[in-house]
């Protein structure tokens, strides 16, 4: 069975005491988190970075200690896993990877959990919102 690797991160700000995550939607239609394969030997981080300035052109600072994975098969012949950091955005006007990317917007918690298309990422948005209130933020 072939094995592919991507990943991204669940890109966030803060708005006037307010968190917002930075939501795409693909050309093929499904909402997530900016991600993609690894390219020239790069490791986890360094795939994760790239793949957020191609798709977003945002600068961010990536925090290794929230890290979930998720596995899945999109079809019978390939498992797929998709490894996903927490990032803050700290430079940049977004502007999507036009061959890639049809929309991007920055969302509330409750927008984004709405629109998201696959039960995994909204529960790594729950999960990435206890990790920001413990870590970044003592309410929210």
């Amino acid at each position: 069975m072939n094995r592919e690797k991507s990943c991204g991160a669940v890109v966030f700000r803060r708005n006037n005491n307010q968190l917002e995550f930075l939501i795409i939607e693909s050309v093929n239609g499904h909402f997530s988190y900016p991600k993609g394969h690894a390219e020239n030997n790069e490791n986890e981080v360094q795939t994760a970075l790239r793949e957020i300035k191609e798709e977003t052109n945002l600068d961010v600072e990536l925090d290794e200690n929230f890290r979930e994975v998720i596995t899945y098969l999109p079809n019978e012949r390939m498992v797929k896993h998709v490894v996903f950091f927490l990032a803050e955005a700290k430079e940049g006007t977004v502007k999507r990877q036009e061959n890639e990317i049809r929309s991007i917007a920055w969302m509330t918690f409750d927008d984004a959990y709405k629109i998201l298309s696959f039960k995994n990422d909204k529960k790594i948005l729950k999960n990435a919102v206890e990790f920001i209130k413990l870590k970044y933020l003592q309410t929210v």
